[in-house]
C-alpha cells in the first residue's frame, strides 16, 4: 500500500477532528482523485507512491490555473480558496526546482545531446532527458519554456 495515500488519509482524520475546513476538503478531494485514478483503466489497481504524487501535482495544476482564471474574472474570494487548496497540496509534493536550478538541468542535457545550437529540433531529445529528472518537481511549461530558450 503506498504511504502517501496513508499520510494523506491519517491527515484527513486529523483535519476533521482539528476542523480545518479547508485542509480536510482539499484532502478529500485529493483522495477522491487518487481513488479515481485507481479505478481507472480496464482493472483497478493500487497506485503506488510515484503515481499519487502525479495525482497530487495535477490536482496541484488545476487550482493554479483556477486561481489565476478567477483572478481574471474579478471573482479575489475564489481565487484566495484556490490558492489556500494549492498551499495543501504544497505540503504533499516535492520541493519545487527553482529557475536557476532548471537551466542548470537543461543545459546539462543540451550538452549531453550535443544540441547547442541545433535549433527546436532537438527539443524532443533534450525533454526526453529532462523530464524524468525534474518530475513532479518542476512545471513541464516552465522546463519546455527553458529548453526552447537554450536552444535558440
Amino acid at each position: 500500500m503506498s504511504t502517501l495515500k496513508d499520510r494523506l488519509r491519517a491527515d484527513l482524520t486529523t483535519a476533521i477532528k482539528a476542523r480545518d475546513d479547508v485542509r480536510s476538503s482539499t484532502l478529500r478531494m485529493v483522495l477522491t482523485a487518487v481513488t479515481n485514478a485507481e479505478v481507472a483503466g480496464k482493472v483497478a489497481k493500487e497506485l503506488s507512491d510515484d503515481e499519487v504524487l502525479t495525482v497530487l501535482s495535477s490536482e496541484a495544476k488545476k487550482r493554479r490555473e483556477a486561481a489565476v482564471a478567477f483572478e481574471e474574472g474579478n471573482r479575489p474570494e475564489q481565487a484566495a480558496k484556490e490558492r489556500a487548496e494549492t498551499a495543501v497540496l504544497q505540503d504533499y509534493l516535492p520541493q519545487q526546482l527553482g529557475v536557476e536550478e532548471i537551466a542548470a538541468i537543461v543545459t546539462a542535457a543540451v550538452e549531453q545531446v550535443g544540441a547547442a545550437g541545433a535549433g527546436p529540433k532537438a527539443m524532443g531529445q533534450v525533454m526526453g532527458i529532462v523530464t524524468p529528472q525534474v518530475k513532479g518537481r518542476a512545471d513541464g511549461a516552465a522546463v519546455a519554456a527553458e529548453v526552447r530558450r537554450q536552444l535558440g
